[in-house]
């Protein structure tokens, strides 16, 4: 493997603003060498160190070149109008009970002016998005604990998402997590400038938010886990469920 797979460089960002500027399939063939060797090989680096690490202290991630790391192509089928590839590099970690692109994951890239780790829920579908906030009703004190933890609050600040403007139904307004409630994604990330994915120290302070990350995320995900055992349970409603994530994936 390339010496660049140790980590990102500044032609990693230097291929990536480059893309930027053109945005084209022959531009793109014709330097796939530099792409593999400056972006593709040190996130597989990344993601397969992270997958030592991650088994140690939030085990219940994937970290796996075939599950986490995205192809480098956008999805043109319905959107003709949409650049032919991603000017940014990322990988997701799914939680293992879940799998790829589904309930709340962590996640990461690094982009021509950014970088940004984080993770969360960022578009539940109805039911799911009712069983967290039934979830959040009846365990807010334990999130807010999670949330309020030490290096949650100086790696990732406090928890983002759009709302809504009114309390969902069902829900009381009066409610001490009411805030909470009406929102509609659970997110919390960390943005830094894009030079900071060629720090020395980059690998260490990804693995930290990752980890300060993973508690909120497993929060969430218990909900949507206790939703997914129930239907596997009732053929009809595990068909429905399976052809939400087909259709969302």
């Amino acid at each position: 493997m390339p010496p660049a797979a140790s980590g990102f460089t500044p032609k990693t960002l230097a291929f990536l603003r480059a893309l930027k500027r053109n945005n084209r399939r022959e531009w793109f063939h014709a330097r796939r060498a530099d792409y593999d060797q400056h972006v593709q090989a040190p996130m597989l680096a990344i993601v397969e160190r992270l997958a030592d690490d991650l088994a140690r202290v939030a085990p219940d991630f994937v970290a796996s070149a075939k599950i986490s790391m995205f192809r480098p192509w956008n999805d043109t089928r319905f959107r003709p109008d949409t650049p032919p590839l991603k000017t940014h590099v990322a990988a997701t970690f799914p939680h293992r009970a879940l799998g790829r692109m589904q309930g709340a994951g962590l996640y990461f890239e690094v982009a021509p002016g950014h970088v940004w780790i984080g993770g969360g829920l960022y578009a539940p579908d109805p039911a799911t998005l009712h069983a967290v906030r039934s979830h959040i009703a009846s365990e807010h004190r334990r999130l807010s604990t999670l949330v309020a933890a030490k290096p949650f609050r100086s790696l990732l600040g406090a928890m983002q998402g759009d709302r809504v403007s009114r309390m969902p139904r069902g829900f009381d307004p009066e409610h001490p997590a009411a805030d909470v409630l009406r929102h509609k994604q659970f997110l919390a990330a960390r943005e830094e400038a894009a030079t900071f994915a060629t720090q020395p120290d980059f690998y260490a302070q990804l693995l930290a938010t990752l980890t300060a990350m993973a508690p909120f995320v497993l929060f969430l995900n218990e909900p949507i886990i206790a939703l997914r055992r129930e239907a596997e349970r009732d053929p009809l409603v595990a068909d429905l469920a399976n052809a939400e994530r087909r259709r969302r994936a």
